[in-house]
């Protein structure tokens, strides 16, 4: 039998997760060699629409996953998510088809999961302050997640609107462990951040290596997975040590490091190491207190499958969702 296990569902859910603890432990069998993860591929459609069918496998949790990402700029004016996505997870051992799973919960999730994993093992000890530049529901996320897991004093927040503001602001309620400014401009909330999240789906740069400081960590999150989007300049890129989530996903979809390789200002010669590696102890990271650190955050279906197995398993305990048989099976099962 499949689950089925849509959005609401999903939600009741996932607030139950340990999404930090999945996503860590994924990304250190992908730095120990025990996992790999391989580039997405990409199907064009009309109006600048991309379909990406990421995959995944991972022998420690028995299962596969295809997540079926849509990137859809022009439902924007549809009044629609530019983003979709669906998740099919199947037994690694027999193929069954376990679970179907709406993506958008469990993207956002594992994507601030990923950042606040990212700043644990890369950011300089002692930082007081979180920015983050974009203010939609990937920061509300991200403001959580951090408040759950490594609280900050204060979160210094920038968005182009302030009715998003204002959705910020009532969506993160009293969760905050500090208090929340809010920055007139991306380069006040650089300035001020001991770590920055950038969180929105930029084409050119809204932040300017200029304005980075020393100590400083970045976590490049926001841009769409497309090789001339970004949200950092090549300075930007080129005066922090970059850390990347998967080699073979960055250099095909990240447009943070492709561009920055077009300017000159990284070599593409240069084998950058992935966070798995870091927290696997087989590549350093931050190596001094002043190194500005950059965690280029494309995003990955091993990320995905990692919380998806866990929502997976609580809605079984639960008893939630809808079973369904889409296969009829004939003929014995070999052991």
């Amino acid at each position: 039998m499949t689950v089925v296990l849509g959005a609401s569902e999903i939600g009741s859910l996932i607030t139950s997760v340990d999404a930090v603890d999945a996503v860590e432990a994924i990304h250190r069998d992908l730095g120990s060699g025990a996992m790999t993860q391989l580039a997405p591929g990409a199907l064009t459609g009309a109006d600048e629409a991309i379909f990406l069918p990421m995959t995944s496998r991972s022998d420690r949790l028995g299962l596969v996953a295809v997540k079926l990402m849509a990137d859809i700029p022009a439902n924007a004016e549809r009044g629609l998510p530019t983003q979709r996505s669906t998740i099919v997870v199947s037994s690694a051992v027999t193929g069954e088809c376990v679970a179907i799973l709406d993506g958008a919960s469990i993207t956002r999730v594992r994507t601030a999961a990923t950042s606040v994993v990212a700043t644990r093992h890369l950011a300089a000890p002692g930082g007081r302050t979180l920015g983050l530049i974009g203010a939609g529901n990937l920061a509300i996320e991200h403001a959580r997640a951090f408040a759950e897991t490594m609280p900050f004093e204060r979160i210094v927040v920038w968005s182009r609107s302030r009715s998003t503001v204002d959705a910020f602001l009532e969506g993160v309620g009293f969760d905050l462990p500090g208090g929340c400014v809010i920055a007139s401009s991306p380069r006040e909330v650089v300035e001020q951040a001991d770590v920055l999240c950038t969180l929105t789906p930029s084409i050119d740069p809204v932040v300017l290596g200029a304005w980075l400081h020393e100590g400083q960590h970045v976590n490049a999150v926001g841009a769409r997975p497309r090789p001339t989007h970004r949200e950092l300049d090549g300075e930007a890129m080129a005066r922090g040590t970059v850390i990347v989530d998967s080699r073979a996903t960055a250099f095909s979809k990240s447009g943070d490091l492709l561009e920055a390789i077009a300017e000159g200002a990284l070599s593409a010669d240069t084998r950058f190491s992935e966070l798995g590696e870091v927290i696997a102890g087989t590549a350093a990271g931050r190596t001094a207190p002043d190194d500005i650190t950059v965690f280029d955050s494309v995003g990955l279906a091993a990320q995905d499958l990692a919380v998806a197995a866990r929502v997976i398993d609580l809605a079984a305990e639960r008893g939630v969702g809808q079973a369904v048989a889409l296969a009829r099976v004939s003929g014995a099962v070999p052991a």
